[in-house]
């Protein structure tokens, strides 16, 4: 049985956490063919390896001379946190930082087989291999310098940690906003539709449409916008007064969103956009195009800043 103090169960997370930090980041770098400082936190910590690597040590104890039982309680006892941690991220932040949906006997993408089995060996490598060293090594560390260290480590992460926080809640709000950004474009869209009198079988036809990218319905107001003044313009009996303050009505909405989502754009700072640049397997169901569009604005910032680089350079 393992025996620690507060202390040491706390060095042992930060270390698991440092540890996985560095294994996700140069797997994600390797797949990614750039460095990419993986994780939801800042520094180089990642939680959710060290929370798993403490949860194997807890349930593995009652099983530490029984192989067999070590493996199945590393495979149910990761699985059931690495399910819990992945429902309890998107329905806080709306992304999920992980997904299996492309993978054989996975359960809402949240967790899948293959994983399972891996967890379970994982399990026996880390308490009959890992772990021990490790601990031979934190055992012999002054106990004055082992306090010391890990009150220095928990007030750094505290602080990462809330900041990271901070800065996931505020990117959630943005995907919020943006989405409903583009359902008010809709609605003025489907209401431009019904004033210029479109022909059923135009309606019929836009149905069966794929949906519209954000820039492209934009574009299709625009057009809508610029039709319907021409028409105006040439046959003014066809409008009373007031479908012309309903058209006006909706050209001053359609300016305010437009307004408002340059606004969210330029509310992507530097925490919001490493956090998207860190994690590229990010994905979001319900604000998938919110979500890819801040992708893009991320690159298009980073290409701008090569360039200002580069000229200040010459």
């Amino acid at each position: 049985m393992y025996q620690y103090n507060v202390i040491q169960w706390l060095f042992f997370f930060y270390f698991y956490c440092f540890f996985g930090w560095c294994f996700e980041s140069i797997y994600v770098s390797f797949k990614n063919k750039r460095w990419v400082n993986r994780g939801f936190m800042r520094g180089p910590f990642l939680p959710l390896y060290g929370t798993g690597a403490i949860m194997m040590l807890v349930v593995s104890m009652p099983f530490q001379d029984n192989i067999v039982l070590t493996y199945i309680a590393g495979c149910i006892g990761a699985t059931v946190l690495e399910y819990v941690t992945g429902v309890s991220m998107e329905a806080l932040f709306k992304v999920r930082y992980w997904d299996y949906s492309n993978q054989k006997y996975n359960f809402q993408g949240y967790i899948c087989l293959s994983s399972t089995i891996a967890w379970g060996f994982l399990t026996i490598l880390m308490t009959q291999f890992v772990h021990k060293p490790i601990e031979e090594f934190v055992m012999v560390i002054p106990r004055n310098i082992l306090v010391y260290v890990t009150l220095f480590l928990t007030a750094y992460i505290a602080v990462d940690f809330a900041l990271s926080f901070k800065a996931a809640m505020d990117l959630r709000d943005i995907l919020i906003k943006m989405q409903r950004v583009k359902e008010e474009m809709e609605r003025i869209q489907k209401r431009l539709d019904v004033i210029i009198a479109v022909t059923n079988d135009e309606i019929e036809q836009r149905k069966q449409e794929r949906e519209l990218r954000m820039d492209e319905l934009v574009e299709e107001l625009e057009q809508r916008f610029h039709n319907i003044r021409e028409h105006i313009q040439n046959t003014q009996e066809e409008y009373r007064d007031s479908v012309k303050e309903e058209i006006a009505e909706l050209r001053g909405r359609f300016n305010l969103y437009m307004e408002n989502r340059k606004h969210y754009k330029d509310m992507l700072g530097i925490f919001k956009a490493d956090m998207i640049r860190n994690n590229p397997d990010m994905i979001s169901r319900k604000f998938k195009e919110a979500l890819e569009e801040l992708r893009n604005i991320v690159e298009e910032k980073k290409i701008e800043k090569k360039e200002k680089d580069a000229k200040k350079d010459e």
